[in-house]
């Protein structure tokens, strides 16, 4: 193609590319179409709201405001030891009018500072009056006026029953205010922690997801029964699979959180191990079962009590342990066998309670009364 044949191509296109727009541009356009809506002639039902509905909503409109946000921040280092805030959430429930709330120790756990917002969202900073570990709980107080507090009623989770209604309130994920309902799975439940075993927690199916730990189970009679504070679940999601610390725990530790900062435990001190039948057969012992006690703590409940420990370190197997001790199978008439079984059993007793004891020495079965004393420095993480 010479220059000439080029150039008489170029044109060409050109007129075609102009005539095209010409056309396009020119050829009618139709007017939109108006969709129009129009109702079903179909009446919705006349349905007056269940008395169920109507609980629900008495619970969430009159309780609601007895539940507040907390919101905690702790101070963490990153690779280069830069201090970053970390921001935590979680729920709480208003217990008295003197500003005191009930949450959860994980929520709180060192914060170093903790913010507490309440329904009308006005926020106040709040310090931490006492922590218990060993049942996940802690008491905390914002200096508030009091006709902004609501305090929840204190039930009972003595007659509780698997199969009864309960509603939970609480922040999941930040979406404050939210309420949740199911019924009691199970009672009796032990949950075990990074502190210890909780015992007769409350397993509900009232959905449960991070943020409404600290936040309150409640009956049908609008009455506190229990604090949310764990779910199992393989997503960390809920799973219907919820737990809940009953508010007796709550009534009984309360006092000594306020006045003490922590719990007036009893302090056992025993260290040992599980007695087996078959660990009894081979250390020739009068007794199958029970707790065979490898240490004693001086100055401890169990020291002062006279019970001893094991005098000779032996090899077993393919383990050591201390023998010669005694071997404690009873406490207030209920059999040990455990360490946590000794948590349980003297999970209501307080510094100054006298409690019955069964132990062998040797071949002899003594029975006693042992005094407990308290270890206060060391509050719920000892017994």
């Amino acid at each position: 193609m010479n220059r000439t044949e080029f150039w008489k191509l170029v044109l060409a296109s050109s007129l075609l590319s102009t005539a095209m727009v010409v056309f396009l541009t020119r050829w009618p356009v139709p007017d939109p179409t108006h969709a129009e809506f129009t109702e079903p002639e179909t009446q919705a039902f006349d349905t007056a709201r269940t008395r169920d509905e109507d609980i629900n909503i008495r619970i969430y409109d009159e309780l609601g405001p007895g539940v507040v946000n907390v919101t905690s921040t702790t101070l963490e280092r990153n690779f280069w030891f830069d201090v970053i805030p970390r921001r935590g959430v979680g729920s709480g429930v208003v217990i008295d009018r003197k500003g005191r709330i009930v949450t959860n120790f994980h929520v709180v756990q060192e914060a170093s500072r903790i913010e507490v917002t309440l329904y009308d969202k006005s926020s106040y900073e709040a310090k931490v009056l006492g922590t218990d570990r060993f049942n996940d709980l802690a008491i905390l107080e914002i200096a508030c006026p009091a006709e902004k507090l609501h305090p929840l009623k204190l039930g009972s989770s003595d007659n509780l029953k698997v199969g009864q209604k309960v509603l939970a309130i609480g922040n999941p994920f930040g979406f404050e205010h939210t309420l949740t309902t199911g019924i009691i799975s199970s009672l009796g439940r032990s949950l075990r922690t990074e502190s210890g075993v909780i015992e007769n927690v409350i397993q509900s199916d009232a959905a449960i997801n991070p943020g409404n730990s600290g936040g309150p189970l409640l009956n049908t009679r609008g009455e506190l029964i229990g604090i949310n504070t764990a779910i199992y679940s393989r997503s960390g999601e809920s799973a219907g699979i919820g737990f809940a610390v009953p508010v007796n725990i709550l009534r009984r530790i309360v006092p000594d959180l306020v006045s003490y900062g922590f719990v007036r435990r009893p302090w056992f001190g025993v260290q040992g191990r599980r007695l087996t039948p078959r660990l009894a057969s081979a250390l020739k012992l009068p007794v199958q079962e029970g707790f065979l006690i490898e240490g004693v703590e001086e100055g401890s409940s169990s020291d002062l009590a006279g019970l001893r420990g094991g005098r000779r370190r032996v090899l077993l197997g393919n383990f050591f342990l201390i023998i010669g001790g005694d071997v404690l199978i009873s406490l207030e008439g209920e059999p040990v066998r455990t360490h946590d079984d000794i948590v349980r059993l003297l999970g209501d007793k307080r510094p100054g309670d006298r409690v019955s004891a069964s132990f062998y020495r040797g071949d002899r079965r003594v029975e006693t009364i042992i005094e407990l004393v308290g270890y206060e420095q060391f509050g719920a993480r000892r017994i």
